[in-house]
């Protein structure tokens, strides 16, 4: 006969892995369902932001990845956007231009070293930074490609294509 702690073990083994009625919500699978169900505040913030970098960069793709709104150019990841309870934030970027030359415009928003500048939802990010930003972001990725014209997957490594 089990122990008590073995027969413990052997229920959370066995067991449910959720409590019963502790649904998880749905992931969105287009930015439009994204949106509907983030707060009105930061939905209007991140509805501007997803113009901007339309205009910035319209030949790429929309769509959701790891659960967030991503842009894709050519198959690779251009930048991302989310809302989290205290702040909206753009991932996928770095506080430098084209050029590689340090953005003094960053130094108002937090910012993080691994890419994703974070704003207030009712002091969106304006419209000539996240042309920046983006623009660097293709540059960087033509860079990455070996590519002048535009970014390519023959370049690409081969578990990326």
């Amino acid at each position: 006969m089990p122990t008590r702690q073995a027969a413990r073990r052997l229920v959370k083994k066995t067991g449910p892995t959720r409590r019963a009625g502790a649904a998880r919500p749905a992931r969105p699978e287009s930015i439009d369902e994204y949106l509907a169900a983030v707060p009105v505040d930061k939905r209007r913030a991140l509805a501007k932001l997803r113009t901007q970098i339309r205009a910035a960069a319209p030949e790429a793709t929309e769509g959701i990845s790891y659960g967030v709104p991503t842009f894709k150019l050519e198959g690779r990841l251009l930048v991302s956007f989310g809302a989290a309870v205290a702040h909206c934030s753009l991932y996928g970027v770095n506080g430098t231009d084209a050029t590689g030359a340090q953005l003094t415009e960053l130094e108002s928003y937090d910012t993080s070293g691994k890419g994703t500048v974070r704003f207030a939802a009712d002091k969106p990010l304006p419209q000539a930074l996240v042309t920046k930003l983006v623009k660097a972001r293709i540059a960087r990725l033509k860079k990455a490609s070996g590519t002048t014209s535009g970014v390519s997957d023959v370049a690409a490594p081969r578990w990326r294509r």
